[in-house]
């Protein structure tokens, strides 16, 4: 989803005129964007998984945040004979890949599902991606319900 490029400067704008008028309106902002990308992201690891073509890859190096979370960057050669090199489109990190060295697992053979419509899209085959949705989808409808209650007027936080 290409949020950032279509409805980026739109959704900032109606969030900063809201964050003065009403704040309450912020939090369902941030709820339902955080629900929409949770569902844009399941979709889109259905359609990889069902169209996605399997491969073996191996990790070059990884890549810390500011925060301390690695990410892989994998290389792989699709069946068109392109090197790709890159980080997964979907990846959680948990807060032991913080601590973690993963030195040992340069130059290790990884499986990896990749789109053959976009090779630059893949994800890892047998990464748990879906602690990571099913937390952002609780965290989106808590917001949600939040600030739905409080426009009903059943609970007063803001």
């Amino acid at each position: 989803m290409d949020f950032n490029k279509k409805y980026g400067i739109p959704f900032v704008i109606f969030f900063v005129f809201f964050m003065f008028y009403k704040p309450v309106i912020c939090c369902l902002m941030m709820g339902l964007l955080a629900i929409v990308y949770a569902v844009n992201s399941i979709f889109f690891l259905n359609n990889i998984s069902k169209n996605g073509i399997g491969i073996t890859g191996k990790i070059v190096s990884y890549e810390s945040d500011e925060e301390g979370y690695k990410t892989p960057i994998i290389e792989f050669q699709t069946a068109e004979e392109t090197i790709i090199t890159g980080k997964p489109t979907f990846h959680t990190s948990s807060d032991l890949d913080k601590f973690r060295s993963y030195r040992g697992n340069i130059d290790k053979p990884i499986k990896i599902i990749y789109d053959p419509k976009n090779p630059e899209k893949f994800i890892l085959k047998d990464n748990s991606n879906g602690c990571g949705l099913i937390f952002l989808i609780i965290i989106g409808l808590v917001f949600t319900y939040i600030s739905i209650g409080n426009l009903l007027g059943y609970n007063n936080i803001f």
